[in-house]
């Protein structure tokens, strides 16, 4: 969707077949996207799915939480009581470093940011 021109709908049979993946796992994602309000589905013969927002504006970040879910790496980087050993716990400090940046590379990438280096990848040069 993110290659379409703004406000364009396409199917989500035409998506699974571009990317070679089954229509109904893609219609699974489809719905947590739609829950998350990233994606809108119109129905009708001109119906399809498109972004609710411009590309600069949806994340990385938005986009892997919605169908993932948190992308903590442990429970208790955000819930403490979640680990009985919180108190002397000697990897609960790597693990909100991890997570954190986690968080900032993907919350740094938009769309647009992952549509630009799609079409520089099929022009890039390769020297020897």
């Amino acid at each position: 969707m993110s290659l379409l021109p703004e406000g364009r709908v396409t199917s989500a049979k035409t998506i699974a077949e571009n990317i070679n993946i089954s229509d109904g796992y893609l219609e699974q994602l489809f719905i947590t996207l739609r829950k998350s309000g990233i994606i809108q589905g119109t129905r009708g013969p001109q119906g399809g799915y498109h972004l609710t927002r411009g590309k600069r504006e949806i994340k990385v970040g938005d986009v892997l939480r919605s169908v993932e879910g948190p992308l903590q790496p442990t429970e208790c980087v955000n819930d403490t009581d979640a680990c009985p050993t919180r108190d002397s716990c000697m990897s609960r400090h790597t693990w909100r470093e991890l997570y954190a940046a986690i968080t900032d590379c993907v919350d740094s990438i938009t769309l647009e940011n992952l549509v630009d280096a799609y079409y520089t990848a099929d022009s890039a040069e390769y020297i020897i």
